[in-house]
């Protein structure tokens, strides 16, 4: 059994602000993780992250690109367990698509289109949720629940996902320190000796 990630956040831009107000939801993008810390974090977003009309397929950072740049992101954080055969198969997707990650394009038509429940497909052509949706459909995981016009939030309704982390996408990390941290390091609350009685 394997576990992904897949992460929620709304930054705050002007885009962001734009999509938000389509799908009245409060989350704008998408990524997937291989791994809880989020050091294998991937979706359809800025190439670069002062240019949100140049797009395509990236490994996101926590510390940097445009997750550094907007600090005050806001983050869900949901787990799915997988199965090894399933993780596997997202693994080797993305990493051969990562090898060519110049053929890939945004989706910037479908995401547009979003607005007014319409679809646009294109080969190679993705905008975040539908990049999510596509790995999760070809490792034949459920996806049932999903509408064909897809949000980021909608994959909330997957089946047996989890909530395990709602708050600032900066702070993520702390949790991931507490989790990790032995428990030697961990404060524990110093104990005040009684007084003998007199």
């Amino acid at each position: 059994m394997q576990k992904i990630y897949l992460v929620l956040t709304y930054t705050g831009t002007a885009l962001a602000n734009i999509i938000k107000g389509w799908t009245k939801n409060e989350y704008s993008h998408i990524s997937i993780a291989l791994d809880e810390e989020l050091k294998n974090l991937y979706s359809f977003g800025r190439l670069n992250p002062y240019v949100f009309f140049i797009g395509g397929l990236v490994k996101e950072s926590l510390t940097s690109g445009t997750f550094k740049r907007f600090k005050k992101t806001k983050t869900s954080v949901y787990e799915l367990a997988i199965s090894d055969e399933q993780y596997d198969n997202i693994k080797i997707r993305i990493n051969k698509m990562m090898k060519h990650k110049e053929d890939y394009k945004f989706n910037i038509r479908g995401l547009f289109s979003v607005a007014i429940n319409k679809k646009v497909i294109k080969p190679n052509t993705f905008y975040c949720a539908e990049f999510v949706q596509y790995l999760l459909e070809n490792a034949n995981i459920d996806t049932k629940y999903l509408p064909y016009i897809i949000k980021p939030e909608d994959f909330k309704k997957l089946k047996n996902v989890k909530l395990i982390y709602k708050g600032r996408l900066r702070e993520y990390r702390d949790r991931i320190k507490e989790l990790e941290a032995p428990k030697s390091q961990i404060k524990q609350p110093i104990a005040i000796p009684r007084r003998a009685a007199v």
